[in-house]
C-alpha cells in the first residue's frame, strides 16, 4: 500500500508545477458544463487530462475519477486503488488571480465509496507559495513543493487547541435558521477568513484551527460540494489532523455514498465546534 500511495502523491506533486503553470491562457469558460452543472475553465480541462494520464499510468491504481468527468476511467471494478480527484479546486477564482487548488482521494473500494474506504487523501495549494499536505494513516504532514519535488516542512500536524478563524459559503439568506444562528455566534468569537476556494479556506482552518463550512442551504439542502472529491478527502484530512467532520450529523467519513457526484453539506474544523454545530441543528 505504502509504495502506491507514495507513488501516487509523488506523481500530483510533480504534476503540480505544470498544473499551475497551464493556468496562464486558459482563463475562458468552455461550452460544455461539468457533470454538476458548473462551467468548466480551459484549465479545469487542461489539470484534469494530466492526472488522468499520470495516476493511471501508476501500476497498482486502478480507476480515476473526477469531478470534471461524468464516469469512473481506467478499470471500475479493478483490483488496486480508486483516485478520485478535484484538479482545480476553486477554479472560478482564476478570473480574479485568487488561490485554488487540487484535491486528491486515494480508496480502497470502486467508487463511488465512503470515506471510511479511504487509505490516504490529500491536497496541493497554489497559493503564493504551492504546498501540499498529505493524510496517510492518521499522520498529516506539510509539504512545500519545489519544482515537483515534496519538502517536509511539519510533521504530524494537528489543528491548533484555540480555534482562530471561520469561513461560511453560500448566501447567507439562503441560509437555514439553524445554521444562521450558529454562525451568528461564531463571528462573535473568531475571524473570517473566507477566499472562495475551499482548499484554501481548509488551509486557513489547519493553520490557526477554527471552522470551515458550506452548508445545507434552503435552496439545496444538500448542498454544493461533491462527497467523493471533497468532503471525503478533506474529512480525512482535518479528521487524521485531530480535527472533526460532519455532514450536520454525522461525520462526512460515514456518509454513504450512492453516486459519483454527490452533493453533500460540509464542515470541518475543530471537534469543539463541529459538537457545536450538531447540537445546533440538530
Amino acid at each position: 500500500m505504502t509504495e502506491v500511495v507514495e507513488a501516487i502523491f509523488e506523481t500530483v506533486a510533480a504534476t503540480a508545477p505544470e498544473v499551475r503553470a497551464g493556468l496562464v491562457g486558459r482563463r475562458e469558460y468552455q461550452e460544455k458544463e461539468n457533470p454538476s452543472g458548473e462551467r468548466k475553465l480551459a484549465a479545469d480541462i487542461h489539470a484534469d487530462q494530466l492526472f488522468e494520464e499520470r495516476l493511471l499510468a501508476i501500476e497498482g491504481v486502478a480507476s480515476y475519477a473526477s469531478e470534471e468527468r461524468e464516469t469512473v476511467t481506467g478499470d471500475a471494478y479493478g483490483d488496486g486503488y480508486h483516485v478520485a480527484v478535484d484538479p482545480l479546486d476553486g477554479s472560478s477564482n482564476l478570473k480574479s488571480n485568487n488561490a485554488m487548488g487540487t484535491i486528491v482521494g486515494i480508496y480502497e473500494e470502486p467508487l463511488p465509496a465512503a470515506g471510511e474506504h479511504l487509505v490516504a487523501s490529500g491536497f496541493v495549494l497554489y497559493g503564493p507559495i504551492t504546498n501540499m499536505v498529505t493524510a496517510v494513516e492518521g499522520t498529516v504532514t506539510e509539504y512545500a513543493l519545489d519544482d515537483g519535488k515534496r519538502i517536509a516542512v511539519a510533521e504530524d500536524v494537528a489543528l491548533p487547541d484555540e480555534p482562530t478563524v471561520y469561513g461560511f459559503g453560500g448566501r447567507v439568506p439562503d441560509w437555514p435558521e439553524d445554521f444562521e444562528r450558529f454562525v451568528r455566534g461564531i463571528e462573535q468569537e473568531l475571524k473570517l477568513r473566507y477566499g472562495g476556494a475551499m482548499i484554501a479556506d481548509v488551509n486557513q482552518v489547519l493553520t490557526y484551527g477554527g471552522i470551515f463550512a458550506y452548508p445545507a442551504l434552503e435552496s439545496n439542502p444538500d448542498g454544493k460540494l461533491r462527497l467523493q472529491f471533497e468532503g471525503n478527502p478533506i474529512a480525512y484530512v482535518v479528521e487524521s489532523a485531530g480535527g472533526g467532520s460532519s455532514d450536520g450529523n454525522q461525520s462526512l467519513l460515514s456518509v454513504e455514498a450512492t453516486e459519483l457526484h454527490q452533493r453533500v453539506p460540509l464542515h470541518v474544523g475543530n471537534t469543539v465546534l463541529i459538537d457545536r454545530l450538531e447540537r445546533a441543528l440538530g
